[in-house]
């Protein structure tokens, strides 16, 4: 995650305005962790949370409904630097759904990706600009991200497709 924030403070001068927006679940633990990461090398932020549930294109599947978070941007997107972030890239989707709820609050400079894990995939025209490690793994196998303020530990492991831990 340091080498994600070095990134990002070297790319983008202090003149920019920069904003993370943390993806429910698993992105905003992130988001804040990389917040953190950017305020400790002198770095202004400006910290969201998105709520991707009313975008999915598979709520259909479910049987049991995802938690509606809500979205929570605080502050004015328009002409700002936007990170999206989410603990993994895979087809692409989450980031679709991501955008469209991102683009109801304003209008921003850029749209960014930073993920910790990108793993191939994509059904969808979207790249990690930022991204701690890519994973080449099989169809049938699973990321997990864990969290110490979530989940207690920090983690990433890789289970079965149906066996999601974290």
């Amino acid at each position: 995650m340091d080498e994600i924030a070095d990134q990002l403070h070297l790319r983008w001068s202090p003149e920019v305005r920069l904003a993370l927006v943390g993806v429910y679940r698993r992105g905003v633990p992130f988001s804040e962790e990389l917040a953190k990461r950017l305020v400790n090398l002198g770095r202004e932020v400006d910290l969201g949370r998105i709520d991707i549930t009313q975008y999915r294109d598979d709520l259909k599947s479910f049987t049991v409904l995802p938690k509606l978070e809500g979205s929570d941007i605080r502050f004015e997107l328009d002409d700002a630097v936007v990170i999206l972030c989410d603990e993994v890239i895979h087809t692409g989707r989450t980031c679709r759904a991501a955008l469209d709820e991102l683009l109801g609050f304003g209008r921003p400079r850029c749209v960014q990706l930073a993920v910790l894990v990108d793993r191939p995939g994509r059904q969808m025209p979207f790249q990690a600009d930022y991204a701690g490690i890519r994973a080449d793994l099989p169809r049938e196998e699973r990321v997990n991200v864990c969290f110490s303020s979530v989940d207690g530990r920090d983690e990433v492991f890789v289970t079965p497709w149906e066996q999601k831990l974290c």
